[in-house]
């Protein structure tokens, strides 16, 4: 059983949504936008956010942001459940953080079958802490520090971060990039990629990640 915050501005699609998600054994609250569901988010500190991005006023790309930089919540789930299906939309939902994307009308079955997924992926997790040339990476508190400053990182830099550095020279094939960090639920493009690595770098150093023509990406441990 998972604590579940729907955020959505269309009454039926809450009332909806609660009652499958309670059928499916969740605990479940909901709020009717961006404003009142981030005070909602801090009461009840769910596992995961199911959140409509067309919203009046606070839309959910920009609830989205706002809880990935609350404190304490860099590592609770968002999907967002939309109408929008247009590829700025997922790639703007997906760069605001969000870890899935599914467009409304969607069967409740199939949706619970990517809920089940997601909270799958969280029980995941891998608490160690990495240390590597200035580096230290602490992925159960979602922190990274660089020659002691510490670096803010969204959620999926970080979780790309982690990987590349889990296994420093080795080279991560994109496919194998794609499922460890978005998962195999999730269609992402190459752009994507390229756009989160390029952030790292700027944060990292440009010599610490190596692009492998054709293949994947690399961390440099040596920075050579």
């Amino acid at each position: 059983m998972a604590r579940v915050l729907v955020i959505d501005d269309e009454e039926d699609i809450r009332e909806l949504l609660t009652y499958n998600l309670k059928k499916d054994g969740h605990e479940v609250y909901a709020s009717e936008n961006g404003e009142k569901g981030l005070i909602n988010l801090k009461e009840c500190k769910p596992d995961l956010v199911l959140l409509d991005v067309m919203m009046p006023g606070m839309d959910g790309i920009e609830v989205c942001e706002a809880i990935r930089q609350m404190p304490g919540f860099q590592n609770t789930l968002v999907c967002f459940l939309t109408a929008r299906g247009e590829d700025y939309s997922q790639i703007a939902g997906l760069d605001a953080g969000a870890d899935d994307y599914v467009s409304k009308p969607i069967k409740p079955k199939v949706l619970m079958s990517r809920i089940s997924a997601l909270l799958r992926r969280k029980g995941l997790s891998n608490h160690e802490t990495i240390e590597s040339k200035g580096l230290v990476i602490n992925r159960e508190k979602y922190l990274v520090e660089k020659d002691g400053t510490t670096i803010q990182l969204p959620r999926k830099e970080f979780e790309l971060l982690a990987l590349l550095t889990s296994k420093p020279d080795h080279v991560f094939e994109r496919d194998v990039i794609l499922e460890k960090v978005w998962g195999s639920d999730i269609v992402v493009g190459d752009r994507t990629i390229d756009v989160h690595i390029r952030k790292l770098r700027e944060k990292i150093g440009e010599s610490s990640i190596k692009t492998v023509k054709g293949i994947g990406y690399k961390y440099i441990e040596e920075g050579i």
